[in-house]
């Protein structure tokens, strides 16, 4: 029966992917969520994989069993755990595809895993928001197999670009852009808090905007808030993922900490409620 692919995470891009590649001739689709063992919301979780012609597995291993490509779509600090989880039920042939943003150094440890499997891992870096393009967002891979995953992903309607057969090039290039984009919302949340408690908000976005013309500052704050605020517990796993991977080249990652506990105190509610900050 066709391609068969398997997502471990049912999230914001487990249910994005998976539900658009469901739709495609001839691919077959199973997905398994730590959430469907949840008492309260597992149910609807289930339920809305089978409304989508997505089979809800009972565990990784049966999500596992038959797929040919395996995607990992968790989170940053669980990347390496579930590649240990679903290792014992890989196989010689079958594909394991991370697109958790994580340091190098973790696809290293996750391809390990995969390895020990004799499976063959391919490394995924997605090089945007998915909300807007949803598979057809910009995504680098790297691995010996990742030309071929690659093409085989980008004939339904992917957008996967190989960039080295090495584990890490991919992973680098994402976090490296993620220190800006990830710090630019960290900076917009409290530009914004602060600018309006002390009601000088005009005053400097005329000020930003002599200074950089062109950029629509009141609307990138609005925007990025939004998705701090949504986002942020997330987006800070991935941040401390940058700020090890900067360790490891021996420099200096405290910039991207500070930027992951601002995004994960901002998630939290630590500042006065989001919907009391004003929108102009």
């Amino acid at each position: 029966m066709g391609l068969r692919i398997a997502f471990i995470g049912y999230g914001e891009v487990g249910q994005l992917f998976s539900h658009s590649l469901a739709v495609k001739p001839d691919v077959w689709i199973s997905v398994y969520d730590i959430l469907f063992d949840d008492a309260r919301r597992g149910p609807g979780l289930r339920q809305q994989a089978q409304e989508n012609d997505i089979y809800a597995a009972a565990s990784i291993g049966e999500a596992c069993e038959r797929a040919d490509i395996v995607i990992s779509a968790v989170t940053a600090d669980a990347a390496v755990a579930v590649a240990k989880q679903a290792a014992p039920f890989l196989k010689a042939g079958q594909i394991y595809v991370d697109l958790n943003s994580v340091s190098p150094a973790t696809k290293s440890e996750v391809d390990a895993s995969v390895s020990r499997a004799d499976a063959d891992f391919v490394e995924f870096a997605v090089m945007a928001p998915v909300s807007d393009p949803g598979i057809a967002v910009p995504i680098l891979s790297g691995g010996k197999r990742a030309e071929e995953i690659s093409s085989r992903l980008n004939a339904l309607g992917m957008k996967v670009t190989p960039v080295s057969i090495e584990i890490g090039t991919a992973s680098a290039t994402k976090l490296c852009r993620s220190i800006v984009i990830k710090g630019m919302e960290a900076l917009m949340v409290d530009f914004t808090l602060a600018s309006q408690k002390a009601d000088v908000m005009p005053a400097v976005l005329a000020s930003l905007k002599a200074s950089y013309p062109g950029m629509e500052w009141e609307n990138m704050a609005k925007i990025m808030m939004s998705r701090v605020r949504r986002h942020g517990i997330r987006r800070a796993a991935e941040m401390r993922e940058a700020s090890r991977m900067m360790t490891e080249m021996r420099l200096d990652g405290s910039l991207a900490n500070a930027i992951a506990d601002r995004h994960e105190s901002f998630a939290q509610g630590s500042d006065e409620p989001y919907d009391t900050v004003k929108e102009g």
